[in-house]
């Protein structure tokens, strides 16, 4: 059996019958990360002892049935702390830095006994789209090496769409789970704010970070969200809200009868590539004859989007990044003469292009003569955008759309060109802005490149866009291709 290209329940299934044991699946998803990792460069770090230390007292404990990710491979985002482990956030100035303690997701996902093999590249502190701006390395896409994978998770999903795991977590702050999905053709969940702990989550912009889940199925991923979703007394934006088990239904779900969903007509507007545009159509014809009704809606202050998002996210950056200073952890300078020297030229050497650029900015907008004009502005045009999907939602069951307007392009075309590289986040940074859940998968192909379609969803109903996305697999087969490389058995 190619285990590289099996489900989180195929794989389980194996795991329960010792078709296979923990440590062999370990060993062989390292095996083939030697072998197809250097084409890719996905991976920041592997443990490789301790993955298969931890496989073996899996193997000894033993799987069972109630343990569906018992025994498992995945991949985390390098900005999720991992206990002794290095976490770099894709910078310099965390290069060498070991945290001491987990993540909350990360404790959750060891309590459910996967097996953690490594950290993924990224945006450096989760800053772009195309992770060209990670500190050590650039990730290819998965379908095409001369192409970028998206970002900021990029890593995690060129890691899962190469099969080199089946599952790896990512974080989204104005599209960074859902954009790096749909331009490697997997399925990539960004929760409601406050489904999911950010403790323990290296923060970019605290009211927009969210982690999710990056999987090959939709069934995979509700399986993951279910694991790591739920109130935490570290965090508390999280919710109380029970959280459903959100794969156990999907299997029953054979069509869409009576669901209503909005297309916003700007989704689809002047930017949007044809051939993008025709998927996202075709997507909502097949939807109806699955029994849904598909209207025409609008988002009139959808343009305003980027703008209130780059102005709020990089004020909370601004906030966030001052504790990388130089004197508790990280990078610090060498050639320094005072105490003004050590915060300037750590900083300086340690942080990178977008990075500072994200913090200018975020201090301008907060600084006290411009605060008015700009933070508290951009504010209230992100309450305008909730109304507008509340408006949407009051009356349609989720909303559907292309995730970005093209599908991914060239390594190094874009990444000296920020404003262009921001406007490409026009169709998925409004949902973090209203805080709402955002599900990407494969709903088709440009050139050989995978085109990636967006459910958005009412605040904790991730279990429609689940049902929805569930029902679209199993009724098309984007999601049964994959890329061809080298080095997978």
């Amino acid at each position: 059996m190619n285990y590289f290209k099996s489900d989180l329940a195929s794989l389980h299934a194996d795991l329960v019958a010792k078709k296979i044991s923990s440590k062999e699946l370990t060993q062989a998803t390292f095996d083939n990360i030697k072998a197809t990792d250097p084409k890719i460069s996905a991976f920041l770090h592997l443990n490789e002892d301790q993955a298969l230390a931890q496989a073996e007292k899996i193997d000894q404990a033993g799987i069972s049935d109630d343990q569906p990710l018992a025994g498992i491979p995945l991949a985390f985002k390098d900005n999720l702390v991992t206990k002794d482990e290095p976490t770099t956030a894709g910078s310099k100035i965390l290069e060498n830095f070991k945290p001491v303690y987990d993540a909350t997701v990360v404790q959750k996902l060891n309590a459910a006994k996967m097996v953690a093999v490594g950290k993924t590249n990224l945006d450096e502190f989760a800053m772009g789209g195309s992770t060209e701006n990670s500190a050590f390395k650039t990730t290819k896409n998965a379908w095409d090496q001369t192409k970028v994978p998206g970002g900021s998770s990029g890593g995690s999903a060129a890691a899962v769409a190469s099969g080199m795991v089946p599952a790896a977590l990512g974080s989204d702050t104005g599209g960074s789970i859902r954009q790096p999905a749909a331009f490697n053709g997997v399925v990539g969940m960004k929760p409601t704010y406050g489904r999911v702990s950010r403790w323990g989550l290296i923060a970019f912009g605290s009211s927009l970070d969210e982690i999710g889940t990056m999987t090959r199925g939709v069934k995979d991923n509700a399986t993951m969200l279910s694991a790591i979703a739920g109130h935490d007394a570290h965090d508390l934006t999280t919710s109380t809200q029970p959280v459903p088990n959100f794969a156990a239904d999907l299997t029953a779900a054979t069509n869409v009868k009576g669901l209503r969903i909005g297309l916003p007509k700007e989704f689809l507007a002047e930017g949007v590539n044809d051939d993008v545009k025709q998927a996202i159509l075709a997507a909502a014809d097949t939807y109806q004859k699955l029994g849904a009704t598909v209207d025409e809606v609008s988002l009139p202050h959808n343009k305003y989007g980027v703008a209130a998002y780059y102005i709020i996210s990089s004020s909370e950056a601004s906030s966030n990044l001052q504790r990388f200073d130089g004197i508790r952890y990280g990078y610090r300078a060498n050639d320094v003469k005072s105490l003004d020297d050590v915060y300037v030229k750590s900083r300086s050497e340690g942080f990178g292009p977008e990075v500072k650029r994200r913090i200018m900015l975020g201090t301008f907008s907060l600084s006290a003569g411009f605060y008015d004009a700009y933070f508290l502005k951009a504010a209230k045009v992100r309450t305008v955008i909730l109304n507008d999907f509340k408006a949407i939602l009051k009356d349609h069951d989720f909303i559907l759309g292309p995730v970005a307007p093209t599908t991914a392009y060239n390594i190094g075309s874009e990444v000296t060109d920020p404003m262009t590289m921001y406007m490409n986040d026009i169709l998925t940074i409004p949902v973090n802005l209203a805080g709402l859940p955002g599900l990407s998968l494969p709903a088709g192909f440009s050139q050989g490149l995978p085109i990636g379609m967006q459910l958005i969803g009412r605040p904790f109903d991730e279990s429609t866009l689940y049902k929805a996305g569930y029902v679209f697999e199993q009724n098309t087969e984007f999601h049964n291709q994959i890329p061809t490389l080298g080095g997978q058995n």
